[in-house]
């Protein structure tokens, strides 16, 4: 079970690392950077020392535990302020209200006083010609005294209403901070369930008898092809290559391909817009990634040998622009039941809107390798067009039709989520500080 304990070992490392590692915001993207990549560190190299107890596990799987529930917790605290803030008896709603009825009463003062010039005018307007000097200097004062007046309460009205739209302004922004900060709130709490249902998996998995995998750092799952620059909306056709340089014949590889992206904001995952496809020589027609984001499997293959699959990746067009990462990795099973397989490897990748056409665009490179993908849904659509592979060279083995036996340890499942649900954000946050310093 030694795939189990390494990847028992990152749910430690992750759940020990700060949770706000797990909220994917852009504004901790700097700061979550080194604990990222320390925490895979530790993931990796811990495997060579030691792997971590059942008792390790349940601490792990404990604390998690914790989180969650204060992060349920915090959760029901700032719906409760959400609701006060948003309240119609809110304070500042209140205040709001009150200026609105000075300013609604200071209109109706400015009416009055313009309605009694008006009447002033036309009560000097209409003296007769017999008027006494002391009966048209009165009408004209009375005109003077009106016009005084109906400035005073213009002046009057201006300023209430200049006080009822401040109040309102000031009202309204603090409803939008509190939805806001509740939005905040809840993408902790998802996060934390997420951990609590890694390290929960982790032990269970610990607990369970399985097969004798082995971590295989000379499994190599490299693709070529894949733009530095995706645009929504597109069909890219790319490829992943197998190489078996662990020194023993594999029956069968399984290799796994994730996208995991999210706007440019850092907090809206769209990993939804993305749709996957494989396809092989032994099996040509298009078909969808399944459980596990496998990508079909390879083999017989001897030491040295290398197979290929072709993958086409459709984006939706309503996805926005942002940024991504591309997971891959493999993992194998003999006929002797041995298995084993390696860590992923990140593809990062810029998603344009729909539309764009980008003026250069370069082949994205392998990145550092990480704990595997964020989760273990399908990314899979419906297509209509088969595209054949051709013949592999002598000596590359043949490739299989069929994905890998639920036996498979899966990398791509535990230790993944705990450890790559930060990943896009620390990416957001380097892409940044590279356009600032440009």
């Amino acid at each position: 079970m030694k795939i189990r304990r390494i990847l028992a070992t990152a749910v430690v490392a992750a759940v020990t690392t700060p949770v706000v590692l797990l909220s994917v915001t852009p504004a901790l993207a700097d700061a979550t950077s080194s604990a990222a990549s320390q925490t895979q560190a530790q993931a990796q190299s811990q495997d060579e020392r030691d792997k971590p107890s059942i008792e390790e596990l349940e601490e792990a799987a404990e604390k998690a535990q914790k989180a969650y529930d204060d992060a349920v917790a915090a959760e029901k605290t700032a719906r409760a302020v959400l609701e006060v803030a948003l309240a119609d008896d809110a304070p500042l709603r209140v205040a709001a209200k009150a200026a609105e009825k000075e300013a609604d009463d200071a209109a109706t003062a400015k009416a009055n006083a313009d309605k009694a010039l008006v009447d002033a005018k036309a009560a000097l307007a209409a003296l007769p010609e017999t008027a006494t000097d002391a009966e048209k200097a009165a009408a004209e004062q009375a005109v003077a005294d009106a016009e005084t007046a109906a400035l005073s309460a213009a002046d009057a009205k201006a300023t209430a209403d200049e006080k009822a739209a401040t109040a309102y302004r000031v009202s309204d922004d603090a409803r939008v901070a509190a939805v806001r900060e509740y939005s905040k709130v809840q993408e902790a709490m998802k996060a934390a369930l997420k951990v609590k249902k890694v390290a929960d998996k982790a032990l269970a998995d610990a607990r369970d008898e399985g097969p004798d995998c082995v971590f295989e750092s000379k499994l190599r799952t490299v693709v070529t092809g894949l733009p530095s620059k995706i645009v929504a909306g597109s069909t890219t056709d790319f490829s992943l290559r197998v190489t078996n340089g662990t020194g023993k014949a594999l029956d069968k590889v399984s290799p796994r391909v994730y996208f995991h992206a999210t706007d440019k904001s850092g907090y809206h995952v769209i990993d939804d817009a993305f749709h996957l496809q494989w396809s092989t020589t032994a099996s040509p027609t298009w078909k969808n990634v399944g459980e596990g984001s496998r990508t079909g499997s390879v083999g017989p293959l001897k030491d040295g040998a290398h197979g290929n699959v072709k993958l086409r990746l459709k984006v939706d067009a309503k996805a926005p622009a942002g940024v991504g990462l591309a997971f891959v990795s493999g993992d194998y099973i003999n006929d002797d039941a041995s298995c084993g397989g390696n860590l992923s490897t990140e593809y990062e990748f810029e998603l344009l809107a729909a539309g764009s056409v980008p003026e250069k665009v370069d082949e994205t490179k392998p990145g550092k390798t990480t704990s595997e993908t964020p989760d273990n849904k399908a990314q899979g659509v419906t297509s209509t067009t088969p595209v054949n592979s051709g013949s592999d060279a002598a000596g590359t083995g043949s490739l299989a039709s069929t994905g890998s036996p639920s036996a498979l340890p899966g990398f791509a499942g535990a230790a993944g989520a705990a450890l790559a649900l930060g990943a896009v954000a620390v990416y957001v946050g380097r892409r940044r500080r590279a356009g600032s310093a440009s």
